[in-house]
């Protein structure tokens, strides 16, 4: 099974790498030309996360925190996300998006999703649609475990 585990390890870094740049590059969008993939990535992790720290996003998105401060400016400054105190620490700060952010990231799945769909939808057979359903709900159980427990 190592062999075979470390393919599959190999296959998902090529995917996540090259399959994430060649969907962005590929698609003709508005929203893909008015914010960089840093942007868009930030604004999908504050999507699924209520309120995220600078330093979360930071190690989120494996930069340093003064490229995730730089984002969130000028994110503000365009009003798609907000900067609140924490009410815990008072010079702690969680990002949260804005209705204008949740309207971006709306737009950008839905233009992302019929993308893939256009590019998969004559590849793949209804069976293997279901084990890549089966195996990334796993996934994603694991590497959210991993995740807590952090």
């Amino acid at each position: 099974m190592g062999k075979q585990l470390d393919t599959a390890i190999e296959l998902f870094k090529d995917i996540m790498i090259y399959g994430t740049e060649r969907v962005i590059k590929s698609i003709d969008h508005e929203v893909f030309h008015d914010y960089s993939p840093e942007q868009l990535h930030m604004m999908q992790i504050l999507s699924k996360t209520e309120g995220v720290s600078p330093g979360r996003l930071a190690a989120l998105q494996g930069v340093h925190k003064s490229a995730v401060s730089n984002r969130v400016k000028k994110l503000a400054q365009q009003e798609i996300v907000v900067i609140h105190g924490s009410e815990k620490d008072q010079r702690g700060k969680t990002i949260h998006l804005t209705d204008k952010g949740i309207k971006i990231i709306q737009t950008s799945n839905q233009v992302i999703s019929r993308h893939i769909e256009s590019l998969l939808s004559d590849q793949l057979e209804d069976e293997e649609i279901e084990e890549f359903i089966r195996i990334f709900i796993k996934l994603k159980s694991i590497l959210k475990v991993e995740e807590d427990s952090q």
